[in-house]
């Protein structure tokens, strides 16, 4: 039977979340080709649930599974999700359920719900939010999917400030109930006008960054998403012309009828008002009321009269009685025509209003189609963004898609998953408390291996120790041993969770560039899954669910197994285990397990797709130490590890007694001798490559400096005769203002100064410009002294002098200058031949950082009282700040956002203020959170003198003076 077609690729399938949510769109199955039931399925299921007896035709039975497996004509991939049964009928549901129930319990074993959750945390919108909460961040179902989500985390990496999505609301249940044929109100259609302007302001924003940067090519993935996307701008134009979303009213333009209705109803009720108030005034000068009163009872206008006064108005019609009986409501006989027309003109008015909205309502669901595409593209938007700020505060890394059995370079070894330095997110946000950086080294490793890492908590002074996955192409199977507490099961749960992070477009933390395949399955069984609902045991319940992984398994996937075959006699599960491993060796992509027996370890001997690892045992601390052995095998160290716990030590020397008889005792010693001797031999391995690559990157870094000093030399030259001339034209500038000083003191003087003080005035404005030239003569002099003692100023070998070319910094003088007139210099690191004209001598006392480029002009104090420098003047006073008055150009207000949003905008808030300028923060209360983050800014930011509270009864806003 022929499969039916596959419907567009235009989403993507949310992991652990039914269809249904925002992304929801129909989806095939993941690489569930379905085999028939193998004689090796039915003895297995035979063994989980009868006797022993049951289980010694596995191995068998393995053998004889192969040449009855079928799958699905024409889906190579293994993506149909059909079962071809004996009869030729397809089965999908079935093997689809239970596809999903693995793959569930995969992700809640590998901690998947609560990564998603951590990346919820950066999401914009309440879409984002929900998409990622429960596990649901959507994954691409295929490789080509998987990398455009990769491409569009690393756009959003590259952004150089965050997208702003504020506006943007899930829309979803609205326009569903306008499909229902729903009448959406004002509140609704304001929603989705709000919304769909919001989102067209996303894109603006994406434009407007790709065209600042000229390098469009930088956020394509990200512009590709809303590039032919309808923003439907007509409708949100005709939602805003028809109301006003800030008053929450239907605009009189909306139709020529509601207008001409609203008109006429105005003149109305003037007319009514007016008619109203007379006849209540001319009650009041009757003394039937103590003041005119013009009220709405049972939505009819009417007047207020005493009940002993209600003859005033013959034949009026009385609408309600106060509570006391004393005042009643009367509508003049005159205002019963026009309340009956205000009625009128009021149902009127409701029922074109009700058109208007109908017809609003009829144009959103002719538009359902492109809204919804429109909203799916900004999830995706804001997903990108969140999994970027992700990658960005956890230092992570872009992992890339390997293809299978391809050999890169033939002179150097090819892997299938090559991941190095990889930490748990989980564990690396719990070691540091805030994201920094993917890996905290110390001087001591501390246990941590027993750490739930669901919960997020490490112990005190713990550090997380990267792990290195290296697996080469022609390897399908990873065999772990090693000791209880040693990682083995969280070095097998990072590969599946790298797994599901790559394809669901994350970045790993991790070291250089991780490789790592495209699996179209994570299958795992790890954990204890005893029930005694279901009348299984722990073995039971283990060898039950390898029967469903090896039911649904495809050549694609990537199978966790913790620790396989156990539960049962030992011989019997080593037999079922290796049974299980060669099966699993031919018929999936990648399978790792974990294990106890040392058997396991030997098919690699007879079989290259097998593979061991170690991880490794410090024998001195007899602690873990969690680093994993490529290619070696480990020992379970069940004693020692006993022994660090404080067992008893009675109990341990006995078992080691019967350790003594089971094995060997010289086999036992040579064992241990090898063992000790390769790990010696690695670490000074390791040690000598650490030294070579220290001494590699102190070479690089000097390279990198002497190369960028000889680069930027002319641009050093230029900037240094701009800043010469700069100098000079801030010198003449401020001894240009001191002589206008002194003239503008010589005639606010002269101004009040009788005949005979007007020579002494004279004499002492001549004196005090005659001072300030000398001063300026004085500093040329030195200038052309400096020149000529340059010109005949021959370099002497340890001279301190300043180098030009190098931005007058000091340096040594290490050659006398040659024959070319150069001269060798040295600064810090940095040794350079330079022309004998750059450089300067540095006398004797002469300060090394003096800046000073007039010292005659400041050192001499021969200037006349009252004329000094305008940096003197303002010397000793206070900084006079604008008036501290709030207004919304000097207002950031920060209430709602989160810690990380209001950061920035405060940052932004503090760089655009004026100097001398007053900044209100309006924080609030709440949590703390943001007022904490907001102080701490605050507190060290370099442009802020000083801050404090608006007032003492209002500690949600602070002022902040501005330098």
């Amino acid at each position: 039977m022929g499969l039916p077609p596959m419907e567009p690729r235009t989403c993507f399938a949310p992991v652990g979340k039914p269809p249904g949510g925002p992304l929801s769109c129909p989806l095939p199955a993941l690489g569930l080709h379905r085999r028939r039931e193998t004689s090796f399925a039915r003895a297995v299921r035979f063994a989980s649930s009868s006797s022993r007896a049951g289980r010694h035709a596995l191995s068998a039975a393995v053998h004889r599974a192969d040449s009855r497996e079928t799958t699905v004509p024409g889906d190579p991939a293994g993506r149909a999700g059909a079962v071809a049964t004996a009869d030729g009928s397809e089965q999908s549901g079935e093997v689809g359920g239970v596809a999903d129930e693995l793959r569930r319990e995969a992700e809640e074993a590998l901690e998947w719900r609560t990564v998603c959750s951590r990346v919820a945390a950066f999401a914009s919108t309440s879409m984002g939010r929900e998409a990622c909460e429960g596990g649901g961040m959507p994954v691409g179902r295929d490789r080509e999917e998987s990398q455009e989500l990769l491409d569009q985390t690393a756009a959003a990496v590259l952004l150089p400030r965050p997208l702003d999505f504020s506006g943007v609301e899930d829309v979803s249940r609205i326009v569903s109930s306008a499909v229902a044929g729903e009448v959406l109100s004002i509140r609704e259609l304001c929603t989705v006008e709000k919304s769909l302007r919001a989102a067209r302001g996303v894109y603006e924003q994406l434009v407007d960054i790709s065209s600042a940067g000229g390098s469009s090519h930088r956020y394509s993935p990200l512009l590709v998403l809303l590039h032919n996307c309808n923003f439907l701008t007509g409708l949100v134009q005709k939602i805003e012309s028809c109301i006003d979303c800030i008053l929450s009213l239907i605009r009189d333009q909306a139709s020529n009828k509601l207008q001409s209705i609203r008109s006429e109803r105005r003149k109305n009720m003037e007319n009514l008002d007016f008619l109203l108030k007379g006849v209540s005034t001319g009650v009041f000068q009757s003394g039937g009321i103590d003041s005119p009163l013009v009220t709405k009872r049972r939505s009819r206008m009417c007047v207020g009269i005493k009940a002993s006064h209600k003859s005033l108005l013959p034949d009026g019609i009385v609408l309600g009685i106060s509570s006391s009986g004393a005042t009643y409501f009367m509508e003049p006989i005159e205002a019963v025509e026009l309340n009956n027309m205000e009625v009128r003109l009021s149902n009127a008015e409701k029922s074109e209003e009700l058109a208007i909205l109908s017809l609003l309502t009829s144009d959103i669901v002719n538009s359902e189609r492109d809204i919804r595409h429109l909203m799916e593209r900004i999830l995706q938007m804001d997903l990108a963004s969140a999994r970027g700020a992700y990658a960005l505060l956890t230092d992570s890394i872009r992992p890339v898609f390997c293809e299978n059995n391809k050999v890169i370079d033939s002179n150097e070894e090819s892997f299938l998953v090559d991941i190095e330095g990889f930490c748990h997110p989980l564990l690396l946000e719990s070691s540091h408390g805030k994201f920094s950086s993917p890996v905290m080294y110390g001087s001591e490793r501390s246990n941590v291996g027993a750490v739930n890492i669901q919960s997020g908590v490490l112990p005190e002074g713990a550090t997380v120790v990267p792990v290195d996955i290296k697996v080469g192409h022609a390897t399908k199977v990873v065999v772990i041993s090693g000791p209880n507490t040693g990682g083995k099961t969280a070095t097998m749960k990072s590969l599946g969770l790298a797994s599901l992070m790559t394809k669901a477009g994350m970045f790993l933390p991790a070291k250089r560039t991780p490789t790592i395949p495209w699996f179209d399955q994570v299958l795992a069984d790890i954990g204890d899954h005893q029930s005694l609902e279901h009348n299984l045991s722990t073995f039971s319940g283990h060898i039950s669910r390898l029967c469903k992984i090896l039911e649904v398994a495809s050549p694609r996937s990537l199978v966790l197994i913790d620790e396989v075959g156990s539960g049962t006699d030992p011989s019997e599960g080593v037999a079922l285990a290796t049974s299980i491993l060669q099966h699993l060796a031919g018929h999936v992509n990648l399978a790792v397990v974990t294990t106890h027996y040392a058997d396991l370890s030997l098919l690699k001997a007879d079989d290259p797709r097998f593979e061991n690892a170690a991880m490794e045992f410090c024998v001195k601390t007899l602690l873990p130490t969690y680093r994993i052995l490529w290619g070696s095998t480990g020992n379970s160290n069940a004693l020692s590890i006993a022994k660090s716990i404080g067992f008893d030590q009675k109990v341990l020397d006995r078992a080691q007694e019967w350790v003594a008889k089971l094995v060997p005792d010289k086999q036992k010693e040579r064992q241990g001798l090898l063992y000790q001797s390769l790990l010696r031999e690695r670490n000074i391995l390791d040690a000598e490559a650490k030294k070579a690559e220290s001494v590699l990157m102190e070479v690089k870094k000097v390279y990198h400096e002497i190369h960028s000093e000889a680069k930027d030399l002319d641009k050093r030259e230029a900037a240094l005769k701009a800043k010469e001339a700069q100098e000079v034209h801030q010198e003449v500038k401020l001894v240009k203002s001191q002589i206008d000083v002194i003239i503008k003191n010589f005639e606010e003087q002269l101004q009040s100064a009788s005949p005979d003080q007007f020579n002494i005035l004279m004499r002492q404005s001549e004196a005090a410009i005659a001072s300030i030239v000398e001063a300026y003569r004085l500093t040329q002099a030195s200038r052309q002294e400096d020149s000529a003692h340059q010109s005949s100023y021959t370099p002497q070998v340890g001279d301190q002098v300043h180098v030009r070319k190098l931005g007058n910094k000091v340096a040594t003088v290490m050659e006398a200058p040659g024959d070319d007139g150069s001269v060798l210099v040295q600064s810090g690191n940095i040794s350079v031949r330079v022309k004998r004209n750059d450089i300067k001598l540095i006398r004797s006392g002469e300060a090394v950082n003096s800046t000073s480029s007039f010292p005659g002009l400041r050192g001499k104090d021969q200037r006349s009282p009252g004329v000094g420098s305008p940096q003197e003047a303002r010397k000793g006073e206070e900084i006079a700040y604008s008036a501290v008055v709030q207004t919304s150009k000097n207002t950031v207000d920060l209430r709602g956002m989160r810690v990380e949003e209001a950061s920035y905008r405060l940052h932004m808030a503090i760089s655009g203020c004026r100097s001398y300028g007053v900044l209100f923060i309006v924080h609030g209360v709440g949590t703390g959170a943001v007022k904490e983050c907001a102080l701490r800014i605050l507190k060290d930011h370099p442009r802020v003198s000083k801050f404090e509270e608006e007032s003492p009864m209002n500690d949600g806003c602070t002022v902040a003076y501005i330098k």
